[in-house]
C-alpha cells in the first residue's frame, strides 16, 4: 500500500512527526531564526560580501562605457535578508514530497530534516540585485563570478525560466560559518548564499505574481485543465504577462544594439 502524499503544510507537519519524529513548534521557528540571522550577520561582515559591494559601481561604469546605459536600476546597496520560516518549511515540503519523483522513498539527495536542512536549503540567506536591461543579468553574473572565486568560495548559477513567467538568474555562493546549536554549543557548516539578479520589469512582475507562485507551490500536481488553457483564470493572465514582458525586454535590447550598428 502506497503512502499518501501530504497535500498541504498541516499534513506535512503531521507526516514529519509520524515518519521522522520531527515536531514543528514555535521553538523550531525561533531556533531557525536564530541560525538564519547568525548566517546573515556573519556573511555581511565577510571580505567577500564587502568586495562585491565595492565592485558594483565599477561594474556599473563598465556596462555604461560598453552600452551608454546604466546597468543598475537604482543606486541602492543590496541588503541580505532571511528567508521567512514559513517559506523555508514550505520549501522542505516541496523537496521532500511535492517534487520528489521517488516518493514514498527519500529524494535523490536524501530527506531534508532539521539535522541537515541548514546546508540543504540554498536560499536561507539571500539578496536581490535589480538591473535595468535584460542583457545586464548575464553581464553582472560574469563579473560577480571572479570576485567570488577570488575568495575561494564555490559558485554556481541557475538561469531560471519558469512556465509561470518568472525569469531571473540565481547565483549560489558557498560560505563557511558557525551557527549556534540548541545546546548552546556551535557548529561549523557550509551555508549557501543566494544572489538573485533580475530586471526592473521582472521584479514588478515577481511582486504581482508572488501570490500565484506561493499558491501553486503548496499544491500537489493534480490532473485537470492546465492553467495555459484556462483563459479565465487569474494565472492565465498573470503568467503570460511575465512571458510577454520577457519578450519585450529582449526586443528592447535588440533594438538598442541595432541603433549602434554602422549604416551601410
Amino acid at each position: 500500500m502506497s503512502e499518501d502524499k501530504p497535500k498541504n503544510i498541516d499534513e506535512y507537519k503531521n507526516w514529519l512527526k509520524d515518519k521522522h519524529e520531527v515536531l514543528i513548534t514555535n521553538r523550531t521557528k525561533t531556533y531557525y531564526e536564530s541560525v538564519a540571522n547568525t548566517i546573515v550577520k556573519d556573511f555581511s561582515n565577510s571580505a567577500l560580501w564587502n568586495a562585491l559591494l565595492n565592485e558594483l559601481e565599477l561594474i556599473n561604469q563598465e556596462y555604461y562605457l560598453k552600452t551608454s546605459y546604466n546597468l543598475l536600476y537604482a543606486n541602492i546597496t543590496p541588503d541580505l535578508k532571511v528567508k521567512p520560516f514559513n517559506s523555508f518549511l514550505l520549501k522542505t515540503l516541496r523537496k521532500n514530497v511535492l517534487e520528489n519523483s521517488k516518493w514514498p522513498e527519500e529524494p535523490e539527495q536524501g530527506w531534508i530534516l532539521p539535522s541537515n536542512w541548514y546546508t540543504q536549503i540554498n536560499d536561507i540567506t539571500r539578496t536581490l540585485i535589480i538591473v535595468k536591461y535584460l542583457d545586464g543579468v548575464n553581464f553582472l553574473v560574469e563579473r560577480i563570478q571572479p570576485i567570488v572565486e577570488q575568495y575561494g568560495s564555490l559558485f554556481n548559477v541557475d538561469f531560471e525560466a519558469k512556465e509561470e513567467g518568472y525569469y531571473a538568474a540565481h547565483l549560489y555562493v558557498q560560505y563557511d560559518c558557525q551557527i549556534p546549536q540548541e545546546n548552546w554549543d556551535v557548529e561549523k557548516i557550509q551555508a549557501m548564499i543566494e544572489i538573485q539578479i533580475t530586471t526592473q520589469l521582472q521584479e514588478v512582475i515577481r511582486r504581482l505574481l508572488h501570490k500565484y507562485y506561493e499558491d501553486r507551490r503548496e499544491r500537489t500536481k493534480e490532473d485537470g485543465l492546465k492553467w495555459q488553457w484556462d483563459y479565465k483564470s487569474d494565472e492565465f493572465g498573470a503568467n503570460y504577462l511575465g512571458h510577454i514582458l520577457h519578450y519585450v525586454e529582449g526586443m528592447i535590447v535588440d533594438i538598442r544594439e541595432r541603433q549602434k550598428e554602422p549604416m551601410l
